[in-house]
């Protein structure tokens, strides 16, 4: 039997029972419908739960701090105890194999008071050994991403960093509309052992803005590298050595996020505290994954019940069609064409009910989708309520719902295949 023919002949078996076969794909739709949407919404809150992740810009990237000892009841330590991260330090991070780029980031460390137009406000001043910030990822929606002497480059939240010190009663508070290309005044401040109080006030011009990276560059201020650590040693008092003192904090920039983890145990390992984003992705998506097989398995169990519907409706076309196989088997159909028929037709029940289920599930998560837009529209807080369909889901899940068909025609089919020929002719 050609296989065009036997194609044929399953479908034509089919459509005689058109009535039989709706009914017990029903069953596998409504199971195939809920893996398809239940797993989608998995993976939806797994999407949204990632990029909802404050700091997640960059999963190349292992944030170094130093390393101090592990705290333990009655324990005092000196500096010298501290794993600190001095020049030689960032030379061996450069050396190890994966590393891409080394950025060392420093901090403002003394007091700032900011004001622009009888505005005051404060500022997370920070920069970077690079020249462009754009090696970090970040883009500018208005100006450059590089700051000069006497320039800065702001964060997207900068206007929150703003308050009016006189507000009038009964208005609304004051706002800063637009910084960029705008001139801000920085007052620094320090005192000395005496409690003696030094002020130097410096203008800044603003010659760009950040576009929202959700991190924690959307509330800093950065400045020129250079001039960050004058104003750090002016607070000193002193010349600052690094080889001495350390940094505070640099990114080891990984050739790709798949090493990023190994990079981290590797600088955890030589004492220092090392922090990637790629752990909080990799955790979150473990435990999503997990939830995806939990939530397919649910509706794997609808599938189950199927299936024993398919087994059901088979059993009862075999009955029925005891004479028509003797007649096949009589005229030279051989055991394998007989069970190549009833499992064809098993087969295609699940396939029937499984694209069936895949066009269901579609519209129960455009639904969904549709309910999450309505509650986010509203205010209700329904950001986490998603359902995304993965590309290999609605093909998994007809070959699934085929498979299923197929094993539960199976013992139907041998039964139908291993008739004897006389025997089906006389049955009534």
């Amino acid at each position: 039997m050609r296989f065009s023919d036997l194609i044929s002949l399953i479908i034509d078996n089919l459509s005689r029972r058109k009535g039989r076969v709706m009914l017990t794909a029903i069953g596998v739709v409504i199971g195939t419908a809920a893996v398809v949407t239940l797993v989608s919404l998995g993976a939806g809150l797994q999407a949204s739960a990632t990029s909802n992740l404050w700091g997640i810009t960059d999963l190349a990237s292992v944030q170094v701090s130093p390393g101090y000892p592990e705290y333990q009841p009655g324990m005092s330590f000196t500096e010298d105890d501290i794993k600190k991260i001095t020049p030689s330090v960032i030379e061996q991070f450069k050396a190890m194999p994966g590393v891409k780029q080394v950025v060392i980031k420093d901090y403002l460390r003394g007091g700032a008071n900011l004001s622009y137009d009888k505005m005051e406000g404060w500022g997370n001043f920070q920069a970077l050994n690079i020249t462009d910030l754009k090696e970090m990822g970040l883009e500018a929606s208005q100006g450059t991403t590089i700051a000069e002497k006497g320039q800065m480059v702001l964060g997207s939240q900068y206007k929150n960093n703003f308050y009016d010190p006189n507000p009038k009663p009964g208005e609304e508070p004051r706002m800063i509309d637009d910084l960029f290309g705008k001139t801000i005044d920085v007052v620094f401040i320090k005192w000395d052992n005496e409690g003696n109080e030094a002020k130097r006030t410096v203008k800044f011009e603003v010659v760009g803005i950040l576009k929202e990276s959700r991190s924690e560059a959307d509330w800093s201020m950065y400045m020129n590298y250079d001039e960050l650590t004058r104003w750090n040693e002016w607070f000193a008092g002193k010349r600052i050595d690094y080889n001495k003192e350390g940094y505070q904090n640099v990114s080891v920039r990984a050739e790709s996020p798949e090493v990023v983890v190994e990079l981290a145990d590797k600088i955890t390992e030589m004492g220092f505290q090392a922090y990637t984003p790629q752990e909080a992705v990799e955790g979150i998506n473990s435990f999503f994954a997990i939830m995806q097989i939990v939530f397919g398995g649910i509706g794997a169990i609808a599938l189950l019940v199927a299936a024993i519907g398919i087994a059901n409706t088979m059993t009862m076309a075999i009955l029925e069609r005891t004479r028509e196989i003797g007649i096949m088997k009589a005229i030279g159909a051989t055991n394998n064409n007989i069970l190549a028929i009833f499992l064809g037709e098993a087969a295609g029940i699940g396939f029937l009910g499984g694209v069936g289920g895949v066009l269901l599930g579609w519209a129960m998560c455009a639904v969904v989708n549709a309910l999450g837009s309505s509650l986010l529209a509203s205010g209700s807080g329904g950001t986490q309520l998603n359902a995304v369909i993965p590309l290999w889901l609605p093909i998994f899940s007809i070959a699934f719902a085929t498979v299923v068909g197929l094993i539960s025609g199976l013992f139907p089919s041998l039964n139908a295949a291993t008739m004897v020929p006389v025997d089906a002719l006389k049955y009534e």
